[in-house]
């Protein structure tokens, strides 16, 4: 699978799910996930499990920990943030999550794959698609040796013959 690291800084004022929407489309990637992420927001929405509308979180806000993946088809980002109380909070980040002072956020961009979001009539929503891009010559894949077998697909003695 070929990955490439993106860190990031977000800066004040940057919508931290717009940002990164656009940096791996910058990129030209269709699909990447959230490694790590760090940060402050104000007055942040959060969209909280089951909920159809997001709360805000107003005021200053620590992000703990953000998660999830990124594609031009739509994003799943969850978050756990804390307030300036000390409460924490977790749930979807919409849009709308605006950077207080920085935001540092690792992203890997999977090149040999698509994300896409579909309706699925078992849970209702749109969600993920896992769809694999052909590999093109000269990309990097699995296979250690030139003879257009994964080397973990076929012993050296089964290559000419059928499998079970």
């Amino acid at each position: 699978m070929s990955m490439d690291l993106l860190p990031m800084r977000l800066t004040p004022g940057q919508d931290l799910r717009q940002a990164l929407e656009v940096a791996v489309a910058a990129r030209g990637a269709s699909a990447a996930y959230v490694v790590s992420g760090i940060g402050s927001l104000r007055d942040a929405p959060l969209r909280l499990a089951g909920a159809d509308v997001p709360v805000l979180l107003a005021g200053d806000v620590e992000i703990l920990t953000l998660a999830g993946s990124v594609s031009a088809d739509g994003s799943h980002l969850h978050a756990a943030m804390a307030t300036a109380d000390g409460r924490v909070v977790g749930g979807h980040v919409p849009y709308g999550c605006h950077v207080r002072t920085t935001a540092e956020v690792l992203l890997a961009l999977t090149r040999d794959w698509q994300f896409s979001r579909a309706f699925d009539a078992l849970t209702g929503y749109d969600e993920l698609t896992i769809t694999p891009l052909a590999v093109t010559a000269g990309s990097a894949s699995d296979d250690d040796d030139d003879d257009g077998h994964d080397s973990d697909d076929w012993g050296p003695r089964d290559r000419d013959h059928d499998r079970d």
